[in-house]
C-alpha cells in the first residue's frame, strides 16, 4: 500500500464567475479533482473563494457545481481529506458542505503536515489597518444580515450578487502588485513567526502569485487565482517541498 505523502493546495476558482470562459474553468477544476492521486494523497485544502458566490438557504444551496462536487466526494470516499476555509465571497456556507464529508474550517488554520507547520487561511483581513473591510466582514457574518438577505428573492439576491462581483473584476483586470512589507498580510505574518514556529503560510485573495522567504525564515506564498490559469501548490511530506504547478 503507497504512503500518503501529498498535500494539494488552492484557491480563487471564481466556479461562476462570468469571465474568461466559466464553464472551461469549471472543467478544467474538475480534470484538477479527478487527476489527484488518491493513493498518494493524504489532504486537498481550498482556502476560500472556490466558488464566486455561494449563498445557503436552511433548504435550498445553489444549482450547478454536481461535477465539482462528485470529483470531491470521489476523493473523500477514497480516503482523502477534503478541506475548506471560506473566502470573502463564499462565506455564507451551511451545513451542506459537511453532509458531504468537506472538512469545514476555521479562518486561519494552524497545523501540521508531516514534521512541518503550517499556517493557512483565504488572507483578507488579515493584519494591522483596513478597518473598512473588517467592519464589513463582521457585518456579512452578521445573523440579522442572513436573516434580511433571506428575505429577499432568490432570483434577486443571485442577480445582484453575481452582477456586482463580474463588474468588481472587470475594474480590476489589471494584475495586482503585491508591496510585501507594505502589506498588512506580510506584516501580519511575520510578527507571527517571531514567536510562532511556521515552515510555511500559505494565502490566497490577491489573485497574484507570491512566494518569498520572510527573515523569520518562514516561507510565505500567496496562490494564483484560476479565472485563466490552473493554479495550484503540492506539498510532498517525504522531501518536504513545496511546488507551485499549473494543471493542463
Amino acid at each position: 500500500m503507497q504512503e500518503r505523502v501529498l498535500t494539494y493546495f488552492v484557491s480563487d476558482v471564481h466556479l461562476g464567475l462570468e469571465i474568461s470562459n466559466p464553464i472551461l474553468r469549471e472543467k478544467r477544476f474538475c480534470t484538477f479533482l479527478q487527476s489527484i492521486d488518491k493513493k498518494r494523497t493524504e489532504s486537498l485544502y481550498m482556502l476560500g473563494d472556490v466558488w464566486d458566490f455561494w449563498y445557503e438557504y436552511k433548504n435550498l444551496v445553489p444549482k450547478g457545481y454536481v461535477k465539482v462536487f462528485a470529483a470531491l466526494v470521489d476523493l473523500i470516499e477514497s480516503g482523502v481529506k477534503v478541506y475548506f476555509v471560506k473566502g470573502n465571497h463564499d462565506a455564507w456556507i451551511g451545513d451542506y458542505f459537511t453532509s458531504l464529508g468537506i472538512i469545514v474550517l476555521n479562518e486561519i488554520v494552524y497545523t501540521n503536515i508531516g514534521v512541518e507547520n503550517f499556517c493557512l487561511a483565504h488572507g483578507d483581513g488579515l493584519g494591522r489597518g483596513l478597518y473598512s473591510y473588517k467592519f464589513m466582514k463582521s457585518l456579512f457574518s452578521s445573523k440579522v444580515l442572513k436573516y434580511l438577505v433571506d428575505l429577499l428573492p432568490t432570483s434577486w439576491l443571485f442577480s445582484i450578487a453575481m452582477s456586482w462581483s463580474k463588474r468588481s473584476r472587470l475594474s480590476r483586470s489589471h494584475s495586482y502588485v503585491f508591496n510585501n512589507e507594505k502589506e498588512p498580510l506580510y506584516n501580519w505574518a511575520l510578527n507571527y513567526s517571531t514567536t510562532n514556529k511556521v515552515d510555511y503560510f500559505i494565502f490566497g485573495h490577491f489573485h497574484t502569485e507570491v512566494s518569498l522567504q520572510l527573515s523569520t525564515n518562514a516561507r510565505f506564498y500567496i496562490m494564483k487565482d484560476w479565472i485563466k490559469d490552473s493554479y495550484f501548490l503540492e506539498y510532498n511530506a517525504i522531501s518536504k517541498s513545496l511546488v507551485a504547478k499549473t494543471h493542463l
